[in-house]
């Protein structure tokens, strides 16, 4: 695939899915002399994540015949400073509305390890993954 970024100025960009011609803008983050008011870049990976490990998890529920509608994820991201500006931490609670058998449970949650975004990022970045199940 292929992504073109134009710089908007005043530490913004778009970002132009090439294929499907859909959209993103971003912002730098107020902590690193941005106003933001969007999304910044890491913003976007710690969403990619969420997004990749719950896109995951429904193939497998699909797969296992369950449905997983209605399922949430909050995202926290946490930056570190040394030995340089990076992602830390990235926090994903995931909650569904449903309750199913532990080995349902265990299979849907081992598909989230399953993700590319999961595989992709560097071994620093901490990955920490928690499991609400039958919370609405």
């Amino acid at each position: 695939m292929e992504y073109e970024i134009d710089y908007l100025g005043g530490l913004s960009t778009r970002c132009v899915h090439k294929d499907n011609k859909a959209e993103i803008l971003t912002d730098a983050p107020k902590d690193n002399q941005g106003r933001g008011l969007l999304f910044s870049p890491t913003d976007l990976v710690a969403v990619a994540l969420g997004s990749c490990v719950l896109t995951l998890m429904g193939i497998a529920a699909d797969r296992l015949r369950v449905d997983i509608s209605g399922a949430k994820v909050l995202v926290t991201k946490e930056m570190a400073t040394a030995p340089s500006r990076r992602i830390g931490k990235i926090k994903i609670v995931f909650s569904f509305p449903q309750t199913f058998s532990l080995d349902v449970q265990q299979k849907l949650e081992k598909a989230a390890t399953g993700c590319p975004v999961h595989h992709s990022l560097h071994p620093d970045v901490v990955q920490e993954f928690i499991f609400e199940w039958g919370v609405l």
